[in-house]
């Protein structure tokens, strides 16, 4: 997802706690900044500042909407009356609206809410061999045997569960659960994959294909 944010400390701050959660974030100080990412990277989710300089949100926001495939956008102001909301909402079609000061709690469970739409949904209960995952829960089981995962962790499986077998390209897991200033170098996600491994009961359940990326064994 996507920050477009110019106070540079809060910006950090909600990156940091999003990429807690294992969420992949990139952050955008100006407006034109934020519409160029948009273009080149297919967001899920845009958190955005209405007053940014070079080119307001509201300007971003409308630009936005006439992409065919356009990310969810959430507004993150200080503007944060009814008139505000429904003009955010309305008018300039964002699809949700959040007033600062916030709750973090409530900003994850926003961009967890807007990262679900889609025009075919997602299974939220993903299953192979005995691994079963159910995403709405996050939950994660071995033949009935429940695991506590941490959030990169859950991540990760998740992915290879969609793959259905497929082998899932290392910087493909790099793509999508980390962001850009993650070093492609970095042993990041051997050591999520090695932790997985340990905590799934059966190194052999995660394959490594040379030149092909990690798969999910039955």
């Amino acid at each position: 997802m996507l920050i477009a944010e110019d106070h540079r400390v809060l910006a950090r701050t909600i990156a940091t706690g999003l990429r807690r959660q294992a969420m992949a974030v990139d952050i955008a100080g100006t407006g034109d900044e934020a519409e160029r990412r948009c273009l080149l990277t297919a967001y899920d989710v845009l958190i955005l500042d209405r007053d940014l300089p070079v080119m307001t949100g509201d300007e971003v926001c409308r630009r936005l909407r006439d992409l065919a495939d356009p990310p969810r956008i959430l507004m993150l102001t200080a503007a944060g009356e009814i008139t505000d909301k429904v003009y955010g909402l309305t008018t300039l079609g964002a699809d949700d609206y959040l007033a600062k000061p916030f709750d973090f709690a409530e900003l994850v469970a926003r961009v967890r809410a807007l990262s679900r739409r889609s025009p075919q949904p997602p299974r939220t209960v993903l299953r192979q061999g005995g691994i079963t995952l159910d995403g709405t829960r996050r939950e994660v089981s071995v033949d009935g045997r429940p695991l506590e995962l941490t959030p990169k962790e859950f991540a990760v499986l998740h992915l290879l569960l969609q793959a259905c077998g497929a082998a899932v390209p290392h910087r493909e897991i790099v793509r999508t659960l980390w962001d850009e200033n993650l070093d492609p170098r970095t042993s990041a996600v051997r050591a999520t994959v090695s932790r997985l491994r340990g905590k799934l009961g059966d190194p052999g359940l995660i394959s490594v294909d040379k030149g092909q990326g990690y798969r999910l064994c039955d």
